[in-house]
């Protein structure tokens, strides 16, 4: 399809996605579980936000970069992990890994990638990457490809832990959604050493339990990232048992509906993990001033998952960069109007919410 409109906000994007993907495509990236209450709230908790700008302060130099566990980035935004991107554009993760690479960020490879860690690695050596973990009930399938994540370079491993079960995507159960089993390695790998791949994700272990964190933190050579954290109470649990980060998600919205908005959630989890542990947030983000938002509320980066597959289905690894980009502009004219000059001076004084 030839377009001739070039998008100028990810919502620009979102909308020439909508007119470019398969019905099936559609179905799986925008949908949510259920009635999809909480995928709504995810960008509704972003409009009950009011930025407090500072006036007269020397903002003629504004930088976006920050620093995530350790690691230097352009702009306080990730490439969330996202599952099956073949169905959107047939460079799949490896166009995802050369855009984030070109925007100086780091991308998230999910366990239900259609690359293998070493595929994306080999796409894009000089990229940042970090590796999103499912635990599957053959922990040897689990081990091995852990094992050639760390081999391939990533530079922290993202342990998921809120879909012990599937949520109910009624929108994938209505158009007859099915998962591309055949195109991801770790589920090959699994059908390799028997498993019955009638649900792949069913693969997943529903036992997993907070030793199973522990036990993963002691034997990786890498930081243990904590995804699904929506309280106060987990967010203290990650860190006592010892994660580095935690990333405060309700998996866009996939999982359970009438689940806290991410953004909700993010001041109850801060002030738990208190200093002890990074946390970063997800769910909702389409603007600058989301992300500025989010982090002034107390997250250290935030990862962006659905805008990035949109400009990967339309223009591949350009569209991952425009949509990296466009983002990348906004974080800065937001720093500058409330006169930071970095990321790392956004404070909880620079907002207020609906509910102070």
């Amino acid at each position: 399809m030839e377009r001739t409109e070039d998008p100028l906000t990810l919502d620009d994007v979102e909308r020439l996605a909508a007119a470019t993907l398969s019905p099936d495509a559609w179905a799986y990236v925008a949908g949510g579980a259920a009635g999809e209450r909480t995928l709504g709230w995810n960008r509704d908790a972003y409009s009950r936000v009011r930025l407090r700008p500072r006036v007269l302060v020397d903002v003629s130099a504004v930088s976006t970069g920050t620093t995530v566990l350790g690691s230097p980035v352009a702009l306080p935004a990730l490439v969330a992990p996202m599952a099956f991107q073949l169905l959107v554009h047939p460079e799949r993760e490896l166009a995802t890994a050369r855009g984030a690479a070109a925007a100086g960020t780091i991308m998230c490879l999910s366990t239900a990638a259609t690359a293998s860690p070493t595929e994306v690695a080999a796409a894009a050596p000089e990229g940042k990457r970090w590796f999103q973990l499912y635990v599957f009930r053959d922990r040897g399938v689990t081990d091995d490809l852990l094992a050639e994540a760390i081999e391939s370079g990533v530079s922290a491993v993202v342990l998921t832990v809120d879909l012990p079960v599937v949520g109910l995507r009624e929108r994938e159960q209505r158009i007859g959604w099915e998962a591309p089993e055949e195109a991801v390695p770790a589920f090959v790998a699994a059908r390799a050493r028997g498993a019955d791949l009638v649900d792949p994700l069913g693969l997943i272990d529903p036992s997993l339990d907070w030793d199973y964190l522990a036990d993963l933190v002691a034997r990786t050579p890498v930081p243990v990232v904590l995804k699904g954290v929506l309280t106060g109470e987990d967010g203290a649990l990650a860190c006592e048992h010892g994660a580095s980060a935690v990333v405060v998600s309700n998996h866009g919205g996939r999982q359970l509906d009438g689940s806290v908005a991410s953004l909700d959630a993010l001041p109850e989890v801060v002030d738990a993990v208190d200093g002890r542990a990074e946390v970063f947030v997800d769910g909702g983000i389409r603007h600058g001033t989301d992300v500025v938002s989010a982090l002034a509320l107390g997250a250290k980066a935030t990862l962006v998952g659905r805008p990035v597959l949109y400009g990967l289905g339309l223009d591949g690894e350009a569209g991952v960069r425009r949509v990296l980009g466009i983002l990348r502009d906004e974080v800065e004219n937001a720093l500058a109007l409330l006169g930071c000059r970095s990321p790392d001076e956004l404070t909880r004084a620079h907002v207020s919410t609906d509910r102070q």
